[in-house]
């Protein structure tokens, strides 16, 4: 018999005693809870996947005449498919049930954006989810991120599924995550998992929010929602091809240019192709074409990293990169390393800089204590560049207000500010420099 998710909130309540073990804080709760019930159905079932313009304009509304927050959550194929875009589209919302759109036979969520203008959209490491949202037209205008609120509270494991579990008592199965959502028809089995998977976010999102007031962090998670729907997206990488895992073992600008090649040709296959690149072609083989360059097909084929049928499918177009990379002339070779727009890796710094390298060491220090003061990675209290950007160029006069002056300028939340700039600023203060 399935358990009835409506009763999470009379079992627990929002912002009760987690199970013993995994408070918010970390610590041991005083009052164990009931062993977590395992979800296995949504409470309405599963619900047919919204295919065409009729079923579509219907969802829309049934959403638009529901109530409260929306409940959002996209599945990708990213290990499957080129690109990040959402092969599934969950939500939820009071009133209206759950619906699962299909984004590629309904790529055009604009009419159920606006439908839901005014509706706060619950999701869960909203950052994951919103690009390939906003590409199907789903913007959200407010935003509630129970992973995000999570952290605030300091909460141990902060994946949906433990979440779920430690805050509100049920279990969450999470068989499909990396299954690849492209598949066409989706099996029922998934499509459970999909709708389980907003089923109980806006309990969530109610829980959360009330150990956030209790807590006195509300404002700051207000702060840090706004900010993730307000930040512009990073520009794109000038040389996506550097972060080829294991390019650390390539020491000269010759392989460099291989990797380069090769790299750029697997990305023309792979987004022809839409597959993965990873699936094209892995990346501890374009850093072997590049330490031991191939002349002929024989020697592609004797590295060991080329013996997939994957990888071999391809060989012409390698061994074609690795010749183009051979040819480049040296004054065209690419850099070592490319100068970057902030301070230098922080290990450097001691030999460079050594009053920043200090500089840097107590304002670590005093993020680090501030922290475990109010139960939080270091990470979400003040972001650890912003630190390492302020030690390397401090203001002239390190008061509190020019500290914090830097820090916003940085992009510190008025909340981090308040909090970090005046003990950083006095630990600038107490250094002794000759």
């Amino acid at each position: 018999m399935p358990a009835e998710p409506g009763t999470a909130q009379e079992r627990f309540a929002p912002g009760g005693t987690a199970a013993a073990g995994t408070t918010a804080a970390g610590t041991t709760a005083a009052v164990e809870r009931p062993p977590a019930v395992l979800l296995l159905e949504p409470r309405e079932g599963v619900p047919p996947v919204v295919v065409d313009a009729a079923e579509l304009e219907r969802v829309i509304a049934a959403f638009a005449a529901g109530t409260g927050p929306v409940a959002v959550d996209a599945e990708r194929a990213s290990g499957y498919r080129y690109g990040q875009r959402a092969y599934l589209i969950q939500l939820r919302r009071a009133g209206a049930g759950t619906a699962l759109i299909d984004p590629i036979a309904c790529p055009d969520l604009s009419a159920l954006d606006a439908a839901l203008a005014d509706a706060e959209m619950v999701l869960h490491a909203a950052n994951q989810d919103l690009p390939c949202l906003a590409e199907v037209g789903l913007v959200p205008k407010r935003l509630f991120d129970t992973e995000l609120a999570g952290r605030l509270l300091g909460y141990p494991r902060v994946g949906l599924g433990s979440m779920v579990e430690n805050v509100l008592g049920f279990l969450l199965e999470k068989g499909h995550s990396a299954a690849d959502w492209s598949t066409r028809p989706l099996p029922e089995d998934w499509l459970r998992y999909a709708a389980l998977d907003v089923e109980l976010l806006v309990e969530l999102r109610d829980a959360l929010e009330a150990e956030l007031r209790e807590a006195g962090k509300l404002e700051w998670a207000l702060e840090e929602f706004e900010a993730i729907l307000t930040t512009p997206p990073k520009p794109p990488r000038p040389d996506p091809w550097r972060r080829t895992s294991g390019i650390h073992r390539v020491r000269n600008r010759r392989a460099l240019a291989t990797v380069r090649e090769v790299w750029e040709a697997r990305d023309k296959i792979a987004r022809e192709r839409d597959l993965s690149p990873g699936r094209v072609l892995q990346d501890a083989a374009i850093v072997e074409l590049a330490l031991n360059p191939p002349k002929t097909p024989a020697e592609l084929q004797a590295l060991p990293t080329m013996r997939g049928r994957g990888a071999r499918r391809h060989q012409s177009a390698w061994l074609r990169a690795v010749s183009r990379a051979r040819a480049v002339p040296d004054r065209q070779l690419p850099e070592a390393n490319l100068p970057g727009d902030g301070p230098p890796p922080a290990h450097r710094w001691a030999d460079r800089d050594p009053e920043a390298a200090k500089r840097l060491t107590a304002a670590r220090a005093v993020v680090a204590a501030l922290a475990d003061e109010h139960s939080m990675p270091s990470e979400n209290l003040i972001q650890p560049d912003y630190v390492r950007r302020l030690a390397w160029t401090p203001p002239d006069e390190p008061s509190a207000s020019a500290v914090g002056a830097a820090l916003r300028g940085l992009g510190a939340r008025r909340w981090q500010v308040e909090l970090t700039a005046q003990p950083i600023a006095r630990a600038f203060l107490r250094l002794d420099f000759p």
